[in-house]
């Protein structure tokens, strides 16, 4: 049996599903199939993921995208209804902060120039300021912070499941099966030989698949700088309760915490080698992160760590950013991977903007283009300074 599609998919998650959603919502006629080989995601970025969204970025490129995105998802719950049922994402805009020391306060001064060149409304605060919002934050060490009262974080499985689900009814059909290889000739990409040997054949496929983005695209000959790389996160009770619901705060450790309903998460990137691994230690909470943690609030001292777990980056080498665009060496080859932890944030831009270059050869909302594939040849990196 010969299997074909217009345009497939390789990863249905939630940036696959974003960009077969804005395909068929930007009037996309073709047939679109998407392959996603863990058919209840368990193992998927996404789901695993902190589930912030932040404008407060230090390149203009990331700024455009996460500005989209957040409107995007201001809307989401209605936008992505099916059958008259809301994608509730139970969006909680309590903000993004930075601490930082008196050596940081330089940098957020330029990148809250260039954020609200763009239109963020992002503010440097004092000490005063980040009490204000933090009460038992101990500001002994600290001189100020980055901040964004519009950002703050959300569901991320509920984000994904909004839009396989309105991908889905839109017309996109997901098989739930592992791809093995691409099938490529004379440079140009033909389809998908999935691993129990079945081949299905489409002149534009999209590579989506993640963690796992680099394995696909290296068999094909065609190696990008991107690794799987673990992230650990751990939730956790306080004995006494903090005055205020946290922003997502990143600490100038770099550790991030914030509330998740009533108890809190925490997490840190933490450097390790790069691989398929999904363990959690409760070692590595006890020993790096709760002593920052008690340090940075009192309140932190006394604790009971709930449960933890591990997820996966799709972590870019070079420059820690996405990789966007159609592949300079084989046609029809595009390429949607190496967010290094903002896929999700990320995905509604990125949908739409993959639908502009696939359906009319151009960018048209967000010119995605400083993030193609051909800028590590050119060594034309994009340098973002805020990582987390």
């Amino acid at each position: 049996m010969y299997h074909k599609a217009d345009i497939i998919i390789v990863g249905g998650g939630v940036m696959g599903s974003s960009v077969a959603y804005n395909l068929l919502k930007d009037g996309y006629e073709g047939k679109i199939i998407l392959f996603e080989k863990d058919r209840l995601y368990e193992f998927s970025s996404t789901p695993r993921s902190a589930g912030g969204l932040r404008q407060l970025y230090t390149t203009a490129i990331n700024i455009q995208i996460s500005r989209y995105s957040l409107q995007v998802y201001q809307t989401f719950p209605e936008d992505m209804a099916v059958d008259g049922e809301n994608a509730e994402i139970d969006f909680k805009k309590r903000g993004y902060l930075f601490l930082g020391t008196e050596g940081m306060i330089d940098s957020f001064k330029k990148q809250l120039k260039l954020q609200n060149a763009y239109g963020v409304p992002s503010e440097l605060l004092d000490k005063m300021g980040l009490l204000d919002i933090i009460p038992e934050l101990n500001v002994e060490d600290l001189a100020g912070g980055l901040y964004c009262s519009e950002d703050g974080y959300l569901d991320p499985y509920s984000v994904m499941q909004g839009y396989v689900k309105k991908a889905k009814s839109l017309g996109a059909e997901y098989i739930y099966q592992e791809i093995d290889h691409l099938i490529i000739n004379n440079n140009k990409v033909n389809g998908v030989c999935s691993a129990d040997g079945t081949e299905y054949h489409a002149p534009v496929v999209i590579n989506c698949a993640g963690a796992w983005a680099s394995f696909l695209s290296e068999k094909a000959g065609l190696p990008i700088p991107v690794v799987p790389l673990k992230r650990q996160i751990f939730q956790f009770n306080t004995e006494t309760p903090l005055e205020n619901k946290l922003p997502l705060t990143i600490d100038p450790t770099g550790v991030y915490f914030r509330h998740e309903g009533e108890t809190l998460i925490c997490g840190f990137s933490e450097d390790i080698e790069p691989g398929i691994d999904f363990t959690w230690k409760r070692s590595y909470f006890i020993e790096k992160l709760w002593p920052v943690l008690a340090e940075r609030i009192s309140n932190f001292e006394r604790i009971k760590l709930e449960k933890g777990w591990a997820g996966l980056y799709s972590f870019n080498t070079k420059d820690q950013n996405a990789i966007i665009g159609e592949h300079p060496q084989c046609q029809g080859y595009y390429l949607a991977c190496g967010f290094s932890g903002h896929g999700m944030q990320q995905a509604p831009a990125v949908g739409k903007g993959l639908s502009e270059l696939i359906r009319k050869g151009r960018y048209e909302t967000i010119d995605l283009s400083p993030l193609r594939v051909e800028r590590f040849a050119e060594n034309d990196l994009v340098i973002e300074g805020a990582i987390v």
